[in-house]
């Protein structure tokens, strides 16, 4: 698969960096919109209003009916309910042992990481989810973009989500600056 023109295999685990909301688009509708094309299932974690300007983008996406994917279960929106780190990494193995019974050839997902925030009981949380995520990702055919609105974390959040992104060190890191 293409991401901002590098070609990304799976599993694959990224993070994207950007500074204006058009920027935090740029990457992840592109990617969203060809997954919903071809029947991939997608994944969304997100929370309003980061959600809003996501389903309002791919709306207005040719061949993609948001609300037709969303009933047919291609396109789902992830919410974390408990706070921690184990919580949501069991939430995740269940949703991939649901989907995989389908046969699906990829699953992609995007992490908007400012509403992701909010779903754990803290940023440090947050981050040791990353890390975790990151070790159990690598067993099924993931394609995962993490977005971090760097207007929202310090520089110390920022490079413990560099290090949990191992991944992105194969690309020209450019591409992911937004």
């Amino acid at each position: 698969m293409n991401v901002g023109g590098e070609s990304v295999s799976a599993p694959g685990h990224l993070a994207t960096f950007f500074s204006t909301d058009t920027g935090g688009l740029r990457l992840t509708v592109p990617f969203l919109t060809e997954g919903l094309r071809l029947g991939q299932p997608c994944f969304l974690v997100a929370s309003d209003p980061v959600l809003k300007r996501y389903l309002d983008a791919l709306e207005k996406q040719e061949g993609v009916d948001i609300r037709r994917a969303m009933d047919e279960g291609r396109f789902a929106v992830i919410h974390f309910d408990g706070g921690t780190a184990p919580t949501a990494v069991v939430l995740w193995e269940r949703v991939f042992a649901d989907v995989l019974t389908k046969r699906p050839t990829l699953i992609r997902i995007v992490g908007e990481m400012v509403s992701e925030r909010t779903m754990f009981s803290s940023e440090d949380e947050m981050l040791r989810y990353e890390e975790i995520f990151e070790v159990m990702s690598r067993r099924y055919p993931v394609v995962v973009i993490c977005q971090y609105d760097v207007r929202a974390f310090d520089g110390v959040a920022l490079l413990r989500a560099l290090k949990s992104h191992p991944d992105l060190f194969r690309f020209r890191i450019g591409t992911f600056l937004n």
